[in-house]
């Protein structure tokens, strides 16, 4: 039963600390939709999405008006398109992201993800077409999102599509150099990537999920951070119980939204991701609630604690609260979509290789990244694999986000505008990893993934 006391600090939450539900994410099965023909396996593609997600906004909308609650995103995740297209006939798969593109521009959502495939222990005919595709598929649409799943703790880290990834990348940016390498702001490669992230540029509809349903990503740094400005001063025990207290809260209001969507929509409730998603607004930090613990910049020694502290106590409120906790569910740390961040990246306190270490206990990896545009392809392979390696011994997902700005160095910034805030164009290291990403095969699952 809510009392006075907690309807007017949510009430508080919504008005003053940027407490918002960051995205309500419809994902839809498009596996009937495969063909032979390109043509009219894009055309399918179009047709089911328009109408699986005819009403989502209109419902979305519906939902922010009565609770008065701010849903940022309307979004729709697809299955892997890799496994769609993999009957048809054609190298290219852009005509299946066009028609991606339009069915989210009919449906009047922000972003549609699932132009994606999973290689992690190999890749099939469509992988690869996918993958080959992936820099036109992202320099000719503006609401597709891709992703590649490159390794998991069960089966190691495909190396040869790392190397592969490293190529992708540097293509895409060149693709799209006239608008800041956005391209590369829509392009996720994973390990352990799970199948009912609503997040993007990640999110898709797994081979394990229903024909359709509602996924709804929380946020609220902002919210956190105030709770955490009563407890200066205070163990760290106490810290923790407070932000998952506050965790508590936030994901309770996910909740309602998922199961109100859910039920207007028709389509089954999947998970509330509980994630910390942070925007460039002063004030939705998640880089400010390290720095509230006692940090002077993030960054600095201190930082990777702090961040595990943050990252336990987010999921374990969230928890307690929605016995359907899912997606990613922690804290994110992208650079160019979080305030602080931003700032101590400028500063120069915040670096790649501590980013790197920080990936160790937060939700994903390294996130929304500019490095120079000249980083080589082996290079940015080399950052791919380390994240992956991260992941596949810890048994967690890790993914990268990296963009190699054309044409800008260290000591610029690009601006993506938006919830994609600006990047500054961060320094990485110049000795070159060329021979070692040559050797391509895979790098074997560790031991401790054999459990059966």
């Amino acid at each position: 039963m809510l009392n006075a006391t907690d309807i007017l600090q949510t009430l508080d939450m919504l008005d003053r600390q940027h407490l918002d539900i960051r995205t309500v994410t419809m994902g839809i099965n498009l596996l009937d939709c495969a063909h032979p023909d390109m043509d009219r396996c894009a055309q399918r593609v179009y047709d089911k999405i328009c109408r699986k997600a005819e009403n989502l906004l209109p419902v979305a909308n519906s939902i922010e008006a009565e609770l008065g609650i701010p849903i940022v995103n309307k979004r729709i995740s697809v299955t892997p398109i890799a496994m769609v297209a993999q009957a048809s006939a054609g190298e290219d798969l852009t005509p299946i992201a066009a028609a991606m593109d339009r069915a989210a521009r009919s449906c009047g959502v922000n972003f549609i993800g699932g132009f994606s495939a999973l290689v992690q222990k190999g890749l099939t005919d469509g992988d690869r077409r996918l993958i080959e595709s992936i820099p036109r598929a992202l320099a000719e649409t503006e609401l597709v999102c891709a992703s590649v799943n490159i390794g998991s703790t069960k089966a190691g880290i495909n190396m040869d599509a790392a190397a592969a990834l490293g190529r992708v990348v540097k293509r895409t940016a060149e693709l799209t150099a006239d608008r800041g390498s956005i391209g590369c702001a829509k392009l996720v490669v994973f390990c352990n990537a799970v199948e009912d992230n609503p997040f993007m540029a990640g999110a898709f509809h797994g081979p394990g999920e229903p024909e359709c349903a509602i996924n709804v990503g929380v946020s609220g740094p902002g919210v956190v951070h105030t709770a955490l400005q009563d407890a200066r001063g205070k163990p760290f025990d106490e810290v923790a119980e407070l932000i998952k207290k506050t965790a508590f809260r936030i994901t309770r209001m996910g909740q309602l939204v998922a199961r109100t969507a859910s039920e207007r929509l028709g389509v089954p409730f999947g998970v509330v991701d509980l994630s910390l998603a942070p925007t460039p607004a002063v004030g939705d930090s998640v880089a400010r609630i390290l720095e509230e613990m006692g940090l002077e910049v993030c960054g600095t020694h201190g930082t990777t604690a702090a961040l595990a502290l943050l990252n336990d106590a987010v999921k374990k409120g969230g928890l307690m609260a929605s016995g359907r906790v899912g997606g990613l569910s922690g804290a994110f740390i992208p650079v160019s979509e979080d305030e602080g961040m931003i700032a101590a990246a400028r500063s120069g306190v915040l670096t790649v290789d501590k980013l790197e270490a920080m990936t160790c206990v937060c939700s994903v990896g390294l996130d929304m990244i500019a490095v120079p545009g000249d980083t080589p392809a082996e290079t940015i392979a080399a950052i791919i694999a380390d994240e992956a390696a991260i992941g596949m011994v810890n048994n967690k997902t890790t993914a990268v986000r990296l963009i190699p700005a054309a044409g800008l160095g260290v000591g610029d910034s690009v601006d993506f505008g938006g919830l994609l805030g600006t990047a500054p164009v961060m320094p990485v290291h110049r000795e070159s990893p060329a021979a070692f990403i040559a050797r391509g095969g895979h790098i074997p699952a560790p031991i401790h993934s054999l459990k059966n």
